[in-house]
């Protein structure tokens, strides 16, 4: 899709030429696309761009892969094979050209109603990150939809929840639930229909389907019958927020296009998940967002795992526009509500009467510094040098650039308070 415009800043100052770089791949190995803005490209490299993306198209279209799985579920057990390597559902007529590879047999119904376990996540942190949401924050997700009344769920990058969601609508007569999947990993349009799986990018809000896709969007979000629609995005923690917040703001007004009364003054509901060290930074584009306590784990991430404790626990949360007493947390995972606040928090997370909030983000208690006038984690000490709260063993230098992970001056990235483990 469309690259995105790039500039050097330091200090919130522009510095060096701009240039378009790809929108999804931050890094140059994955996608070398690098072009000034006030260059000029010859005609032999538009050709050379072309030929490029030519050869590096998908195998077969998603119109073409709805009518391969169809073929393959009429296969017996004993001829359905999945390449490994190519990360494709073979029929019979390919075999010849995978015996090299390695493949997996037998597969089961079971199995291609669960692709994600199916596919090899992609980890790189940047473009895709796959790191899978675990069963229990799926069931939680679900199970609070159902709750709150919402029918219909945009699955924005969370092809877990989608599978579940698709796998109970097929299996359970009362589960009325829908989803529609929107993902850059184009390997899921072997396993769902047009109307199930758009092919999309969530940093530049591309359809790689054209218009055809674009109109399915646009009808799911439809509020037929008053089936109220909830859109859910679990980007790469590399992304950037700026580029993501521009593609959900048009999935939002895509959603107020639909002409449904009342939807003049409202915004789609949206749970974005995401570390909560990015809160500022998504209050600055959602200013009517709110960071839910709940702990997002995943069963893929060496560290993003529900259970563990102090620094180690799961630093993703849910941030979303809607009313907080809203969202019940599970009072058997330790949460609590707190009637001053009016809503739930983890059971480390102590109300300050001095702030006169619960402060804590990363699930430990936080302490009041009366010089700061705010809590800060317990690792935190007042540094009268910085005039701020920091690690103990902290560098007092201070840097002239803005810090890459919070922007703000005063710190390298390697010392950013918004970091997990600090």
């Amino acid at each position: 899709g469309p690259a995105l415009l790039f500039v050097k800043t330091s200090q919130g100052k522009e510095e060096g030429r701009r240039f378009y770089a790809c929108s999804a791949c931050r890094d140059r190995k994955d996608c070398n696309f690098f072009q000034w803005e006030d260059e000029k490209v010859s005609e032999e490299r538009l050709a050379a761009r072309e030929e490029y993306n030519r050869n590096h198209q998908p195998s077969f279209t998603h119109r073409q892969n709805v009518e391969r799985y169809k073929n393959f579920v009429l296969l017996p057990l004993s001829k359905r094979r999945f390449c490994q390597e190519c990360q494709q559902l073979l029929l019979p007529e390919e075999w010849e050209k995978h015996l090299d590879h390695q493949f997996l047999c037998d597969i089961s119904t079971a199995q291609l109603k669960s692709p994600s376990q199916l596919l090899y996540p992609l980890e790189n942190k940047k473009t895709n990150a796959q790191y899978l949401f675990a069963d229990r924050s799926c069931q939680f997700l679900l199970k609070l939809f159902t709750d709150l009344g919402f029918r219909r769920v945009l699955s924005v990058g969370t092809p877990r929840l989608h599978e579940m969601i698709q796998s109970k609508a097929s299996q359970e007569e009362d589960f009325r639930i829908r989803s529609l999947l929107l993902d850059i990993d184009f390997r899921y349009s072997q396993f769902y229909t047009e109307d199930e799986f758009c092919h999309y990018n969530m940093f530049n809000d591309y359809f790689f389907g054209g218009e055809a896709a674009r109109e399915t969007c646009r009808k799911f979000l439809y509020e037929d019958n008053g089936e109220r629609v909830i859109m859910v995005t679990d980007p790469p923690f590399g992304g950037l927020v700026e580029a993501l917040a521009s593609s959900f703001k048009k999935l939002m007004t895509m959603w107020k296009e639909t002409g449904k009364e009342g939807h003049d003054n409202k915004e789609m509901p949206m749970f974005w998940i995401f570390p909560y060290f990015f809160e500022s930074r998504i209050l600055d584009f959602f200013p009517s967002f709110s960071m839910m306590d709940y702990q997002v784990d995943y069963d893929n991430h060496a560290l993003y795992k529900h259970g563990k404790t102090g620094r180690r626990q799961s630093p993703v949360r849910i941030f979303t526009n809607l009313t907080p007493s809203m969202i019940v947390l599970p009072v058997e995972e330790g949460y609590r509500f707190c009637t001053i606040c009016q809503r739930y928090v983890s059971s480390g997370n102590q109300h300050c009467e001095i702030c006169n909030s619960c402060t804590s983000k990363d699930g430990r208690r936080w302490k009041h510094c009366v010089l700061c006038k705010k809590c800060v984690k317990p690792s935190w000490f007042h540094c009268n040098n910085c005039n701020c709260c920091a690690l103990q063993n902290h560098s007092c230098e201070k840097t002239g650039a803005a810090c890459f992970v919070c922007g703000k001056a005063g710190h390298k990235r390697s010392a950013c308070p918004s970091l997990p483990g600090t």
